[in-house]
């Protein structure tokens, strides 16, 4: 009986575990299932000129493309404009769509240039 009890207790706790940590896994999606997201989720896009990039009542507000289809979307960013911004080839959104843009926790921005510099140096 005792040894049944453990057995549950130990289920128990591992489904508990992974409803919670299925819940904080943020996918990629594309821009278009962006919008149709009701959960946090990560967007990977290219810096367009649809929206010149700017700050706007505390918020970094650019646009970003969709690599396949060409799709763009309205990004707000809670925050300064990152450093490497200007250079970036891919950014990386993890927000939520949110009204007529997608609301960004965190940018990761995808900067090549420097990494395409390094590998110049270790080859010389």
């Amino acid at each position: 009986m005792r040894k049944y009890f453990f057995l549950i207790l130990i289920l128990g706790f591992i489904g508990y575990a992974g409803y919670f940590f299925a819940d904080s896994v943020t996918p990629y999606v594309s821009v278009a299932d962006a919008r149709a997201a009701q959960r946090n989720v990560q967007v990977k896009g290219i810096p367009d000129d649809t929206v010149a990039p700017h700050m706007e009542d505390g918020h970094f507000v650019f646009s970003i493309a969709d690599e396949e289809t060409g799709e763009t979307m309205l990004v707000r960013y809670k925050g300064a404009k990152p450093d490497t911004f200007d250079d970036a080839y891919h950014v990386v959104a993890i927000g939520k769509y949110t009204g007529d843009a997608f609301a960004a926790d965190k940018l990761l921005i995808k900067c090549p240039s420097k990494y395409e510099e390094e590998k110049g140096k270790a080859r010389a």
